[in-house]
């Protein structure tokens, strides 16, 4: 199978539980951001641009383990910021663990080789490093020298360890698609054991032409969708389809709600209005209608993985097609 067999067993459950209990809105990933702060200035973040005046601040652990009780979703991703700048990393991950959840820990992988000593193998822990390109691109963009050895290595010794390990790739206007395929191929004969892809977000607070409108985003991920066949993505057909421009999806905005320092943030992972003091007036007082495609301008090219993957879960059911392309792609 494509994803482990209790990942696959706990996400089902939890879906059709939701199903059968009419639940209209409910969050699969909970991302959650005890600090801000990084080692890096990358040029396509948003993050350390949107929360500089208050990227010294750090949700304490048990603001953590709260905020992890208070959601339901089954899967929770620890990212930031640098999470193992986090003071108590080494603490927040078996104490989420020990909760039943799937943990997906988000690094540059700057850290990871020194961290693998402290962190221990789970089931459901999984290390997602980041990987923009091959070398010169990949210091570039994160703009530093180095760092996609010192990522590089740290993916080896991880997997030698016995750790599962994906990656996440965005893509952004000069991203050289050629490029990308051997950075794949690279990525697999290391044994990653998947690959995430999606488009860049264009911030308000990243003042450069790095991103991708729609039209652009379609034309590259036509070459993109067409690696998923080559590679073991975990970006799910569907998503990758809709992406190409074959497959109408609205956004999901409540799908990966995010948990900061300053509070449960509103609208969503790549939006900000407000912030609510918790996860249950984040969703009953947010007004999602108003969010979206054609609804709010700061939508109208976002085609981000963490709105459009969580349509993924509604939209399946509504056609054989999808349901049979779902499934064999899961199982092989």
């Amino acid at each position: 199978m494509r994803f482990p067999w209790r990942l696959n067993y706990d996400l089902t459950r939890y879906i059709i539980s939701n199903k059968l209990n009419k639940v209209e809105k409910f969050p699969l990933v909970l991302m959650l951001e005890p600090t801000h702060l990084c080692n890096l200035a990358c040029s396509g973040c948003g993050r350390i641009r949107e929360y500089a005046d208050t990227i010294q601040q750090m949700m304490s652990l048990e603001e953590c383990l709260r905020s992890v009780d208070e959601c339901p979703a089954p899967v929770v991703t620890i990212t930031g910021g640098e999470p193992f700048l986090y003071t108590h990393i080494y603490e927040l991950i078996p104490e989420v663990l020990d909760r039943g959840k799937h943990v997906y820990l988000c690094t540059n992988g700057l850290l990871l080789e020194k961290a693998l000593e402290n962190v221990k193998v789970h089931p459901n822990f999984y290390l997602n490093v980041h990987m923009d390109g091959l070398e010169e691109t990949h210091d570039r963009i994160l703009e530093r020298k180095g760092t996609f050895k010192v990522a590089i290595e740290g993916i080896r010794k991880a997997k030698a360890k016995g750790f599962r390990v994906c990656t996440n790739t965005t893509i952004f206007k000069d991203t050289d698609l050629v490029e990308i395929e051997m950075l794949f191929s690279l990525l697999t004969d290391l044994g990653v054991d998947g690959i995430l892809v999606a488009p860049g977000f264009d911030y308000e607070a990243v003042g450069e032409d790095l991103f991708l409108q729609r039209r652009e985003i379609q034309k590259k991920f036509e070459e993109v969708y067409r690696m998923s066949k080559r590679f073991r993505f975990w970006s799910t057909p569907m998503y990758l389809r809709f992406l190409k421009g074959e497959k109408q999806l609205e956004c999901t905005p409540w799908g990966n709600p995010t948990r900061n320092p300053l509070g449960w943030k509103a609208p969503c992972y790549l939006i900000t209005d407000t912030h609510h003091p918790t996860f249950r007036e984040m969703m009953e007082k947010t007004e999602w209608d108003s969010y979206g495609v054609g609804k709010d301008p700061r939508c109208a090219q976002c085609m981000m993985h963490c709105g459009f993957e969580p349509t993924v879960v509604s939209e399946i059911g509504k056609s054989w097609k999808d349901i049979l392309e779902m499934a064999i792609w899961n199982m092989t």
